[in-house]
């Protein structure tokens, strides 16, 4: 998704006035070809860190998980898989030949692993249910993970098409609006499904961080003791039935549909076309619920 966006808002922006008329040439149906490698390396960074993310913790493996050596060998290739994308991602940005799109790429490169690191810090074997992160600290880390890569594409596509600093702020506002609200729709998925009930929330997700918030830290702390089973496990289920209880879905919502609508009035300085409509179509699409 995000090299599409990425193209999108390169198409919906197209050239700007400061642009040399010998860029025209380079232009294939209203893209340039520097922006199509762009949007070309924004995913192969993301893909690069999913590999990443797929190591495995060797210390919490179990003897019917498989065999050891497996592991090992499938954490090496993980390894040198994502750094392999990571390195073309790396040899494509130099080739652009622009040193403030390789700065701000590289910038989210640093961003990601920022993220993923307070990711790791709230993960469950340290208690990630007792930390009371806010909702403020939330959106902080999830702009980082999630937000900055896509953010900072939209601006670096802006500035290869030589547009001026408010173009650019205004497609990096709506790569990190559209992002966080895309993280929130993703987050409340389990709450508005039936299907998912009890089993695939995590307990640092939106709907989780906004009950904490409103029902206090003593409330909740409660809610988690009432909710432990045998073996420091955690009765989802009833833990969810509580949350949904609460104002923590409905707050969630809101502030979906909020990086929504600021999404939307970052558009407005784009032209009308069926490439911002599209990327209007985008917003819709996680900001509607039942």
């Amino acid at each position: 998704m995000r090299g599409l966006v990425v193209l999108l808002i390169s198409k919906a922006a197209g050239p700007s006035k400061a642009a040399d008329d010998t860029l025209q040439h380079d232009m294939v149906s209203g893209i340039y070809a520097s922006q199509r490698n762009l949007a070309e390396i924004t995913e192969l960074i993301h893909t690069a860190f999913l590999v990443h993310r797929g190591i495995v913790n060797i210390t919490e493996l179990k003897s019917c998980d498989g065999p050891l050596k497996d592991m090992q060998f499938g954490n090496k290739m993980a390894i040198l898989s994502g750094d392999f994308l990571l390195a073309n991602a790396c040899t494509g940005l130099a080739q652009l030949q622009n040193t403030k799109v390789v700065e701000l790429v590289s910038s989210a490169i640093g961003d990601l692993v920022q993220g993923i690191y307070y990711e790791n810090s709230y993960l469950p074997e340290k208690n990630a249910f007792t930390d009371d992160i806010g909702i403020t600290n939330w959106m902080e880390h999830i702009f980082l993970s999630h937000g900055a890569l896509l953010a900072k594409g939209c601006q670096a596509a802006m500035e290869l098409a030589k547009h001026d600093t408010e173009v650019q702020s205004m497609a990096f506002q709506y790569g990190k609006h559209m992002s966080l609200s895309y993280k929130l729709n993703s987050d409340l998925q389990p709450f508005l499904n039936g299907k998912h009930s009890g089993t695939s929330f995590g307990l640092n997700c939106a709907p989780v961080v906004l009950h904490q918030e409103f029902v206090g830290r003593e409330a909740w702390m409660e809610e988690v003791k009432q909710a432990h089973l045998k073996g420091n496990l955690i009765d989802l289920a009833k833990l969810q039935e509580a949350i949904k209880a609460g104002k923590g879905v409905t707050a969630a919502i809101d502030l979906c549909r909020y990086h929504g609508n600021k999404a939307l009035e970052n558009l407005q300085c784009f032209p009308p076309s069926k490439a911002r409509s599209a990327l209007e179509n985008i917003v819709y699409a996680v900001t509607r619920f039942p």
